[in-house]
Parts: C-alpha cells; sequence; structure tokens
C-alpha cells in the first residue's frame, strides 16, 4: 500500500521535472498524509500543479476517500473504473513509507529513487463534491498500487505504481493496465527511520533520517 508520501524536492526542480507550473506555492512536506492536499498533476490540464486531497471520494461515495487503488482491479471496480477510463493524474513525490513488522512490533521504512529524483504515482481523481456538506472543497486522489519489487517485498506485500518519465505523458492521456507494473528495483533504495514518522503531526527532515534497523522477525522453528 502508500499511506505516506513526500515531496520536498525545490520548486525549481518540480517545475522542471513535470514541465508544469504550481496554482500556489509548492512548500516542502517531509510526512504527507491522507487527508492532506498534495502536489498532483491531472489529466485535464497537465501543464498545471494542482493540490487535490489524498483520498478519492467517487461522485456517489459517502464516507472517507479510498487512499489506494490496486491495478489488478482498478478496470472494474465501481469506485474507480470511470476515473480509470477519465480521469487520471500523476502524484508527485520524491519517496514512500510503509512498515515493516520487526519484534517490537513494526518499523518505518522510507522508500525513494536511488538518485533521490523526485517521480509520480499512477493516479486517479475526481472533481470536488458539490455537496458541501461533505468537506471536499477540492478534487480527490488516490494511488494505485500493484506488486512489490525486490526492494519492497521485505517491507511490505503491496507498493504503490511508480512510474518512468517516459511512462507519465501517456498515462495522463491514455492509461492502460501494462504502465501499472512494479517499479524496477535496482533504482530504488530503502532504508528504516525512526517512529516519528507515525505521527502525521512530525513534518520535518527529522523523518527521513537513517537509524538503525531492528532485527527480522524471526518465523519457523525459531518461533517454538
Amino acid at each position: 500500500m502508500c499511506g505516506r508520501t513526500s515531496l520536498f524536492a525545490s520548486a525549481e526542480r518540480v517545475r522542471e521535472r513535470f514541465d508544469a507550473e504550481p496554482v500556489r506555492p509548492l512548500e516542502p512536506r517531509y510526512n504527507v498524509a491522507p487527508g492532506d492536499d498534495h502536489p498532483a498533476v491531472l489529466n485535464d490540464a497537465p501543464d498545471e500543479i494542482r493540490f487535490p486531497t489524498w483520498g478519492l471520494v467517487p461522485e456517489w461515495g459517502d464516507g472517507s476517500g479510498h487512499i489506494n487503488a490496486r491495478s489488478e482491479t482498478v478496470a472494474d471496480k465501481p469506485s474507480f473504473r470511470e476515473a480509470f477510463a477519465e480521469r487520471r493524474c500523476l502524484v508527485l513525490a520524491d519517496g514512500f513509507y510503509d512498515w515493516k513488522p520487526v519484534p517490537t512490533g513494526k518499523q518505518p521504512y522510507r522508500i525513494e529513487r536511488a538518485d533521490r529524483e523526485p517521480f509520480a504515482f499512477a493516479g486517479l481523481w475526481e472533481p470536488a463534491r458539490a455537496d458541501a456538506s461533505t468537506g471536499a472543497d477540492d478534487p480527490t486522489f488516490t494511488v494505485l498500487t500493484t506488486e512489490p519489487n525486490a526492494v519492497v517485498e521485505p517491507i511490505h506485500h503491496r507498493m504503490p505504481v511508480m512510474l518512468s518519465p517516459g511512462e507519465e505523458g501517456r498515462w495522463l492521456r491514455e492509461g492502460g493496465v501494462d504502465l501499472l507494473d512494479p517499479f524496477p528495483a535496482e533504482e530504488l533504495r530503502a532504508y528504516p527511520v525512526s517512529d516519528a514518522v507515525n505521527d502525521p503531526a512530525n513534518d520535518s527532515p527529522d523523518v527521513i533520517e537513517e537509524v538503525p534497523a531492528e532485527e527480522d522477525v524471526q518465523t519457523g522453528l525459531g518461533d517454538f
């Protein structure tokens, strides 16, 4: 899955990388959580970086939004199939976090490109809800997930769909399930971070600092 992300690359680098202009100033974010607004390029305005809310709410939906959508079923699920066909987006990031089981519970890990460059998740979006009582004043989005690659698999059984630069334009224009595969493992790195990232209020450079890894959870005969 993908339940936390970040984007703290400079505004100049983000504009250059995605060839789009933000509709408001870009601020560095180290610990973005569901319910936050976050930079994305929507397919109805590919030259703009907008700030939809993380948690896709279909027009007919109620309650909290969907933060992730499984790529294997996204074309058929009622919550996502119309957006998959018509409303795709690039969710801009420079890393994400997931939690690995360890003897004391779960240890958070940060996963990023080995070159630390910004990238885009494959996402879907929905327009702002007409009913003001929902509190959804902005468009909403979800991040697609897929099977993990060799870097992510020891940490979690799912990973977000990370698009290569050459795939981003096609995703916006055409979509396609063939784009929704695991990112090459050799281009990623993962490292443990402190549990400060567990609290979304902790949104500073401290949360991306590497810490010692706890011993992996032991399974098999050692458990008896």
